[in-house]
C-alpha cells in the first residue's frame, strides 16, 4: 500500500551527530511526519534546498565545514519563505537573539525534547502554510481569474459570490488546517467540500460521514475504530473511518449537532493529531485534513453552552458561508437546466423545453431545501410529463401546498425586517380593514411580485387568469 508523504514539502535536518538525528526522525514519525530528510554533512545543506522544494529546516549551530549560522545567512537570503529551526548545545541567549534576527523560526537547546520538537515542526508548518495561502487569495483577488475551474464542474453557479469562494478555496486548499463549511440544507456543502479534497492535491480518499445524532460511544466506533475486545461483540478489531481517510480528508457532516463528550475527542484530534480507538490505551496518529459542515448557528450553540468555544475557533480556521438559493437566484435558470437534462436523461426521455412563466412562479417560493429541493421539484415534473413544453402543474400543486403548511408568506408579517408588511393591522382594538381593502392590497402584491405577469399572480392568489383579469379591469 502506498504511504501518503506528511507534510507534502520534506523536513530537512541537518546535525553532524548522526545518532542525534535518528533520534529526531524517530519522534517526528511517531507523530505522523514521514517525510523527512537527514544528513549529518553541513555542506550538503544548501545544495539539498537547491535540489527540493523543503517545507522545513532544521540545523545545529556548531558544526565541522560549515556553521549552522552561516548556513542561516546563506538560507534566509535565497528561501526567503523557509522556517529554519536553529538547535544547539549550548544554551547562549546572544546567539539565540542573534540567529533570530538573521530570520531563524526557532531556536531549541539539545538535549531537544520530543513535545517541544513536534510542537515547534507544527507551528513552522502552520505558519509556512498561512504565508502560502495568504499570497495565493492575493493573486486570486488581484487576477479575478481561476487557475483550475475543472475542480467546480459539478457545481452549477455564475453567481459572483459563488466565484469568490472558489477563489478563496484555490487559496486554502493546500493547507492542513480545518474548514467549517456553514450554509442552510441543500446549498451544496458536500460539493465544496469535494473540490476542496480535489484541490489539495491529497492522495488518500474523501470520506464523508454524517455525525449528527450519533451517541458518544458510536462516533469513536465509527470515526476511530476498536479493538479486538473493546465491548461485547468486539470479536475482531476494525479501523475506523479515519484510517480511510489516512492521507486525505475526512468529512463531518452536521457538526453542529455533536455530543460534548465527542467533541472533546474531536478537539484533541484536531490539536495533536492524535486519536484512542475504542479499548486502546495508545494514542495513534494520523494525518488527515479535517473538514467540517453545518446548517445550525455555532455561534448561538456556543452561548448556550452547547458547542465549545475551543473546538469552534479551532474548527474555523478556514470559514465558508454558502450562500442559499435564493441569494443567487441568478442561477436560477442554469439550474434549471441542468436538472432539466440530468432528469430527462435518468429518465429515458428527451428534454422538454420550460415556459418562461416557470422563473417568475419559482421566484414566488422560498425554497427552504435550496438546490436539492429544486433538484427534486424539477425531477418530479419531468416524470409526469408528456409532450411539448413543461407543465407548470407539478410547480404550482407543490408550491400551493407548502405554502399552504407552512403559511410562510403571512408569517413574514411578524417580521420587522420583511418586506411583506400590511399596510393595516388586524389588532383587537384597531379599525377592521375591509374585503375590498385587503383584496387590493393582496393583487397588488402579488403582481408586483410576479413582475406583472398575470398567470403566475393569480396562480398565487388562488385565482383564474380571467378572474384575475376582471378584478384588475374593476379596480382600475
Amino acid at each position: 500500500m502506498k504511504t501518503n508523504k506528511y507534510p507534502p514539502n520534506p523536513i530537512l535536518l541537518v546535525d553532524d551527530e548522526k545518532q542525534f538525528l535518528k533520534s529526531c526522525d524517530l519522534v517526528l514519525r511517531s507523530s505522523g511526519f514521514n517525510n523527512v530528510v537527514l544528513t549529518h554533512n553541513s555542506r550538503e545543506a544548501l545544495p539539498l534546498l537547491q535540489k527540493d522544494d523543503f517545507g522545513l529546516m532544521a540545523l545545529d549551530i556548531n558544526m565541522p565545514y560549515l556553521s549552522g549560522k552561516e548556513i542561516l545567512e546563506k538560507a534566509v537570503q535565497d528561501f526567503p519563505d523557509l522556517p529554519i529551526i536553529m538547535l544547539t548545545g549550548v544554551d547562549e541567549i546572544a546567539t539565540a537573539v542573534e540567529c533570530m534576527k538573521i530570520g531563524a523560526f526557532d531556536y531549541m537547546v539539545k538535549p531537544v525534547e520530543g513535545d517541544r520538537l513536534v510542537s515547534s515542526v507544527k507551528r513552522a508548518i502552520e505558519y509556512q502554510g498561512l504565508k502560502q495561502e495568504n499570497s495565493n487569495l492575493k493573486r486570486h483577488l488581484l487576477s479575478d481569474s481561476l487557475e483550475h475551474p475543472e475542480f467546480f464542474s459539478e457545481i452549477v453557479t455564475i453567481n459572483k459570490t459563488m466565484r469568490s469562494i472558489f477563489q478563496y478555496i484555490e487559496s486554502i486548499a493546500g493547507t492542513t488546517r480545518p474548514v467549517l463549511i456553514i450554509g442552510e440544507t441543500g446549498v451544496g456543502k458536500e460539493l465544496i467540500a469535494k473540490s476542496i479534497h480535489s484541490l489539495s492535491g491529497r492522495e488518500g480518499n474523501f470520506v464523508p460521514v454524517n455525525v449528527g445524532g450519533l451517541d458518544d460511544n458510536i462516533f469513536s466506533d465509527t470515526l476511530f475504530g476498536h479493538k479486538k475486545g473493546a465491548f461485547t461483540g468486539a470479536d475482531q478489531p476494525r479501523g475506523g473511518l479515519i484510517e480511510r481517510g489516512e492521507g486525505g480528508t475526512l468529512f463531518l457532516d452536521e457538526i453542529g449537532d455533536l455530543e460534548p463528550p465527542s467533541q472533546v475527542k474531536l478537539l484533541r484530534l484536531l490539536q495533536e493529531g492524535e486519536y484512542y480507538p475504542l479499548g486502546s490505551d495508545f494514542p495513534k496518529v494520523t494525518n488527515a485534513r479535517i473538514l467540517a459542515s453545518t446548517n445550525r448557528d455555532l455561534r448561538k450553540l456556543q452561548k448556550e453552552g452547547k458547542f465549545r468555544n475551543d473546538l469552534y475557533y479551532r474548527l474555523k480556521s478556514h470559514h465558508i458561508k454558502i450562500p442559499s438559493l435564493h441569494d443567487r437566484f441568478d442561477d436560477m435558470p442554469l439550474l434549471i437546466e441542468h436538472f432539466l437534462k440530468e432528469a430527462s436523461f435518468a429518465l429515458g426521455k428527451k428534454k422538454p423545453s420550460y415556459p418562461k412563466e416557470l422563473l417568475l412562479l419559482l421566484s414566488t417560493f422560498a425554497f427552504p431545501g435550496n438546490i436539492r429541493e429544486l433538484q427534486s421539484l424539477i425531477f418530479d415534473a419531468v416524470s409526469k410529463h408528456k409532450r411539448g413544453t413543461l407543465s407548470l402543474n407539478s410547480f404550482r400543486e407543490y408550491i400551493a401546498q407548502e405554502s399552504g403548511i407552512t403559511n410562510r408568506e403571512f408569517e413574514k408579517d411578524s417580521d420587522p425586517d420583511s418586506e411583506f408588511q400590511l399596510p393595516f393591522t388586524l389588532s383587537k382594538d384597531g379599525r377592521f380593514p375591509t374585503l375590498k381593502e385587503a383584496e387590493g392590497f393582496l393583487i397588488k402584491e402579488a403582481m408586483k411580485r410576479s413582475q406583472e405577469n398575470q398567470t403566475v399572480a393569480a396562480q398565487m392568489l388562488g385565482l383564474s387568469r380571467p378572474a384575475l383579469n376582471k378584478r384588475l379591469h374593476r379596480k382600475s
